[in-house]
């Protein structure tokens, strides 16, 4: 489920490591750029151990718009002294005002694909309708799954999701679930509750706010790449060292251009071994995306006839 659950900001995701000492913010006030923490070792095995790191790391002073942003329409011009993801944060803080102002809800293809339990899950496509208020999901499953339909109201239901399995599981019927709950979260790395781009751009915000605190994040852009033909600006954020800190060593994520909404998303964990390539753990893809085509509440009302055919 799009808990981008698509859809698509990239994201150095991490919790908060412990505060500096004393000795070291006293070092920070007498230089003249800021400097960020290291953030935790996270063991990897010999092939992937992190070297020995200096208690500190300044980050990069960039002025103007970065390199690879040729057409982009977004501003990701870093400040004199920035984190690299200080752009990609205000952009992502924007991004949430805009959509609060200007847009309701969308229907979309959703084509997704997660690792859960070491195991690579999909693709899946996905049928799905969002409405940002009352927050409101419904998806049927096109493969695989073909007909499987969820219903999500947070407005009824005492907040449980209304489902309608596939093939011989249609014949029971219509059941409600705790969207948390083990039946409703077999093969989903997220609840339906955190399905959608405004969900995802909210949770970017998050990590990013506690990212920056630390250095050893690169991030570059490119406007190369079309999503659905459309074109995007592509944002990428690396964790070249693997850290208890940082849940990702690449995140990405995939901006429509004329719609400034994240359309795809993807997330890469470390190599398991020496000259290994980074393993996909999650990616969520929005294609066919409408914006505001006008839904009432009968679209997210179990009792509709249209709905669960």
């Amino acid at each position: 489920m799009l808990r981008f659950p698509l859809l698509v900001f990239a994201s150095c995701l991490a919790p908060l490591a412990g505060a500096l000492v004393a000795q070291q913010i006293s070092l920070a006030q007498q230089i003249t750029q800021p400097v960020y923490r290291v953030a935790d070792k996270q063991p990897m095995g010999d092939a992937a151990a992190p070297h020995a790191d200096p208690a500190v790391q300044p980050a990069a002073a960039i002025t103007g718009q970065p390199a690879g942003l040729e057409g982009s329409p977004f501003d990701l011009a870093q400040r004199p002294g920035e984190h690299p993801l200080m752009p990609v944060l205000r952009l992502a803080r924007q991004g949430l005002v805009e959509m609060d102002q200007n847009i309701r809800g969308y229907s979309a293809m959703l084509t997704k694909t997660e690792r859960i339990g070491g195991k690579a899950e999909g693709p899946q496509q996905i049928a799905v309708r969002v409405r940002h208020k009352p927050f409101s999901v419904h998806m049927k499953f096109i493969q695989p799954h073909a007909g499987r339909e969820v219903l999500y109201n947070e407005l009824r239901n005492d907040g449980k999701l209304v489902a309608l399995g596939a093939g011989w599981k249609r014949r029971v019927g219509k059941i409600k679930l705790d969207p948390n709950g083990s039946m409703a979260m077999n093969g989903q790395r997220y609840p339906i509750t955190m399905t959608g781009i405004y969900n995802l751009t909210e949770e970017l915000i998050k990590v990013a706010e506690q990212d920056v605190k630390y250095g050893e994040c690169t991030v570059r852009y490119s406007t190369k790449h079309q999503i659905d033909g459309r074109p995007t600006t592509m944002i990428e954020a690396r964790h070249p060292v693997p850290r208890r800190n940082f849940r990702f060593n690449i995140a990405r994520i995939f901006i429509d251009n004329e719609m400034r909404v994240p359309v795809a998303y993807s997330a890469y964990s470390w190599p398991t071994k020496k000259g290994g390539q980074p393993i996909l753990e999650e990616e969520y893809i929005y294609t066919n995306v409408k914006l505001n085509p006008g839904f009432t509440d009968a679209d997210f009302d179990e009792t509709n006839p249209a709905l669960f055919q």
